[in-house]
């Protein structure tokens, strides 16, 4: 039996990424496993036909998805007992595929998103469900926090704020952990401007943010300091050989998407 979901704007970006990572799971030589997001997938009573179509929006989700899991991974390799944060986190099953690997985990989004995860994914501790805005302070109240080190995952979701918005989120986490790593995609103004997401076009999505690099960030988020930034390119050259030359171009990787990851101590 299916269920039907109702979801426009950018919550609905949550059903293509999935669909996404579904998508490749399948394939024969898969550089994802995501066997949730498959099972997800066929539950689901949506029309993916513009997810199926976008293959750009499919890289890019791969990319990413390959890229965060990697850094993630070896930073939960590195920190022993770390509570995670994972901000607009959709239908996202990270949280699974690193099972074992950390202490807590909060999934954080909007009510309305929040209600169709529990509607697919019931999830108990040690992954926990916080169904509120970033931009809303009382969400750390639901994160039980003792001061340990807490990695702040934010895949997705700036590209669609404003800044007043990403400042507001920054300075929640900042004031609000003592020990704080953050991982966060951002996307290139050039972007922002000139590239709309076909799978999204008929919801009301736009890209409305975009950063050139960590160093700008920081001007937003003026209390971290910024480790280094990866490019999905890393990602796309698992994906399609060919970026290992186009990937070298600083056009190619100025446009990518980056992952950014700032640190805040004390």
């Amino acid at each position: 039996m299916k269920e039907k979901v109702d979801v426009t704007g950018v919550p609905e970006t949550m059903v293509q990424t999935l669909y996404a990572r579904a998508k490749e799971t399948k394939k024969q030589n898969a550089k994802i496993k995501d066997e949730i997001a498959v099972e997800l997938v066929e539950r689901l009573d949506y029309d993916f036909s513009r997810a199926d179509k976008d293959s750009a929006m499919t890289y890019g989700v791969i990319a990413r998805t390959i890229v965060l899991d990697r850094m993630v991974r070896q930073y939960l390799g590195k920190h022993e007992n770390t509570v995670v944060v994972n901000i607009a986190c959709g239908l996202d099953t990270r949280c699974y595929r690193l099972k074992g690997k950390y202490l807590r985990w909060y999934n954080v989004d909007l009510p309305e998103t929040m209600k169709i995860r529990q509607q697919f994914l019931l999830e108990t501790g040690p992954i926990y469900q916080i169904a509120k805005s970033a931009m809303d302070d009382s969400y750390v109240d639901d994160i039980d926090y003792h001061g340990e080190n807490v990695l702040v995952v934010i895949e997705g979701l700036t590209m669609y704020l404003c800044e007043k918005d990403i400042r507001k989120m920054f300075s929640i986490i900042e004031k609000s952990f003592q020990k704080i790593t953050v991982m966060v995609e951002t996307m290139s103004p050039f972007v922002v401007k000139h590239v709309k997401e076909k799978s999204i076009e008929g919801s009301n999505a736009k890209f409305t943010w975009g950063v050139k690099n960590g160093t700008e960030l920081q001007k937003i988020a003026a209390n971290f300091s910024i480790l280094h930034e990866v490019s999905l390119v890393e990602g796309m050259k698992e994906l399609m050989p060919i970026y290992h030359v186009i990937g070298k171009i600083p056009a190619v990787r100025n446009i990518s998407n980056k992952i950014i990851v700032l640190e805040k101590y004390g």
